[in-house]
């Protein structure tokens, strides 16, 4: 962004050849000397003062010029005078995360394409954002979080539980614990083997590795050059370090690369972060996009609906700042949302289960049944020690001294716990020997929280927690009102089948069985939750069901393949439509064995390069005259709702 051009954020104007980058400090630090006087220690604070607003300032204004630049293009198209029309453009995504941020990128390289991205949320300019730890305020802030909450549970003793999703530029790869996990070669070869060829692990890996800058460097698992900085943490850390021996006591292997030729064992994590600040989608895909005069970027941006012509999708129904707006797609209408609202989207569209639909008075477009099932996600379950010695981030956070001192270690060497992400450490382990892969991940954590605030304890505390890689049960979503702005209904139906339960309960006891060897035993004072009053399984199982929470990860509610439930098929186009596609994680078939960014990031990345295809193929160049007489036809006849 160093073109020279000059843009206004509404607290003045900046060249963009002025703009600091959240990759080059604005200070010089020698690893090699110790602060040994207060002027020093005086010069080092200021220097993060520094850090804090060259990230503010960088965020608000990378953000800004996508934000005036399609602000300018509403204000002109709309002064068009066509009646109920805002602009044309080739391509619309709707909603700016992980998948969004990919399709802008590559979709407008070529620079043949006008393409829309449309943001209910606002600029990434929140600085807790682009520190790695920080997605432990984001979590809670309902200015970039949806803050969704499930419907009771009735396996989880009727609990509601929170479902956040990020509603900001970068979309919850802006507030995610940036852990990069890909998954198990068998996820995307049962995908294949479901009906879906072209999906297997041989067909995505290129697409992991074209979207991967990876610190270590490329080799035939991993990508280099591409714009996604794959990294690992600068620190080690004595409870981490334990925690991994200990997996070895009881035969769980050491792993340094959980994304390389196997994932089971126990290691560091590496994570979405260059030069110790996230990485996410928007700073590694939308970005450099932004400068391109071929994409426009709208935030706040709210769609209510896609607008179709018979079995056609040609645009979006929206609203920007309050008011209501229409943009028409002359190609390609790109759901991107996410698990819980690109079903919401496609139901409140008139496309989904006929029952829902008409129950809300909703006309049906396309009935698809399967527009919000197939809800899947990871449920987590945590023990919580008390430490014998004070070196727990808790113990950091309770000391003035130790808390300037992350302070400065994170503005200086971009290293210590703000450099962390959600997991130091962690893996993969089977919970019984006679299984071919990992069944559970494990996250190890060298803080203590109860989870319902970004508050730690008040005393030395470290936590490991277990999630099932492939759970059985399956939920859903749906519309409660065909009002847009209403939540849907979240129903994951945790614990629906008793092979979720058994396989919880043995990763506890894996947990347990770790914290037992003389590797992590010798720093351990007691077990504070659930404690050892809670030993036998009926006991275990009611702590699952009393204080089990999600890891984030939702998936499958516009899935692909061709049963009677697909949505999708192998090109993401949905079922019986045309002209419209969901590309992100509501249509993964099945979970994937981790974390969940990585494989979105991958999909998006496939599917750009089937749309871009297609668009080649032959008999499907540029719309003709016929075409768009339609589309103007059908717009001037639709008014925004």
């Amino acid at each position: 962004m160093r073109d020279g051009r000059t843009f206004a954020n509404g607290r003045g104007e900046y060249s963009s050849a002025e703009l600091p980058t959240l990759e080059e400090p604005e200070f010089k630090f020698d690893p090699r000397r110790k602060a040994s006087s207060t002027s020093e220690i005086m010069v080092a604070m200021n220097a993060i003062q520094r850090s804090r607003r060259a990230t503010d300032r960088t965020g608000a204004l990378t953000s800004a010029l996508g934000y005036r630049t399609l602000r300018e293009r509403t204000h002109s198209v709309a002064a068009s005078g066509r009646s109920g029309v805002d602009a044309r453009y080739d391509y619309i995504i709707i909603g700016a995360g992980s998948a969004g941020c990919v399709l802008a990128n590559r979709l407008t390289e070529s620079g043949q394409h006008r393409v829309l991205l449309l943001e209910a949320g606002g600029r990434d300019s929140n600085h807790w954002i682009h520190i790695p730890l920080g997605f432990g305020r984001t979590m809670f802030d309902r200015s970039v979080n949806w803050m969704f909450e499930t419907e009771p549970e009735a396996r989880m003793n009727g609990r509601t539980i929170k479902i956040p999703r990020g509603r900001v530029l970068g979309g919850s790869s802006s507030i995610n614990g940036l852990i990069y996990i890909r998954g198990q070669r068998e996820d995307y070869d049962g995908w294949r083997d479901l009906g879906n060829p072209g999906w297997g692990y041989e067909d995505c890996l290129p697409y992991f590795k074209r979207a991967e800058h990876q610190a270590r460097g490329g080799d035939e698992w991993h990508g280099s050059g591409g714009p996604l900085c794959v990294s690992d943490v600068k620190d080690t850390h004595p409870l981490a370090d334990a925690f991994i021996a200990a997996g070895e006591a009881i035969g769980i292997r050491r792993n340094r690369d959980f994304n390389g030729a196997s994932q089971e064992g126990l290691g560091y994590f590496q994570g979405t972060a260059r030069n110790g600040l996230r990485c996410s989608a928007a700073v590694a895909y939308l970005r450099p996009a932004m400068k391109r005069p071929n994409l426009s970027v709208v935030t706040h941006a709210h769609a209510h609906r896609i607008l179709t012509d018979g079995m056609r999708a040609t645009g979006v129904a929206f609203t920007a700042s309050g008011q209501p707006r229409q943009a028409f797609a002359e190609r390609e209408v790109l759901v991107a949302a996410g698990a819980i609202q690109s079903p919401q989207l496609l139901q409140l569209s008139g496309i989904g289960p006929g029952e829902v639909l008409q129950r809300h008075g909703i006309a049906v477009v396309k009935a698809l049944p399967g527009v919000g099932r197939n809800l899947q996600d990871h449920l987590q379950s945590r023990i919580i020690w008390r430490c014998t010695e004070p070196v727990t981030v808790n113990d950091d956070l309770m000391s003035l001294r130790r808390k300037l001192a992350i302070g400065l270690r994170f503005a200086l060497q971009r290293s210590g716990p703000l450099s962390w992400y959600a997991g130091l450490a962690g893996g993969f382990a089977r919970t019984r020997p006679e299984l071919d892969r990992p069944d559970v991940q494990f996250h190890f954590f060298p803080y203590s929280t109860d989870r319902t605030d970004p508050s730690l304890h008040r005393f030395s505390g470290f936590t490991l927690s277990v999630c099932k890689l492939r759970p059985d049960s399956r939920g859903t979503v749906e519309i409660k009102s065909p009002d847009p702005a209403a939540a849907p209904a979240i129903r994951p139906n945790f614990l629906e089948r008793e092979s979720d339960i058994a396989t919880m309960l043995a990763g506890l006891k894996i947990i347990r069985e770790l914290a037992a060897t003389p590797a992590l035993a010798r720093w351990v004072s007691a077990e504070y939750d659930p404690g050892p009053a809670c030993s036998g399984d009926d006991q275990l199982v009611d702590f699952i069901r009393r204080k089990a929470m999600t890891v984030y990860h939702p998936v499958g509610t516009c899935k692909l393949g061709a049963d009677a439930d697909a949505v999708v098929d192998g090109s993401l186009r949905v079922h019986g439509m045309q002209g419209l596609r969901v590309v992100d994680a509501s249509i993964m078939p099945t979970v994937t064995s981790g974390n969940t960014n990585a494989p979105v990031i991958m999909i998006a990345e496939k599917a750009a390069d089937m749309i871009l295809q297609a668009e080649r193929a032959p008999g499907n160049l540029a719309p003709d005259t016929r075409q768009r007489s339609r589309l103007a036809a059908s717009a001037d006849a639709a008014p925004a709702r």
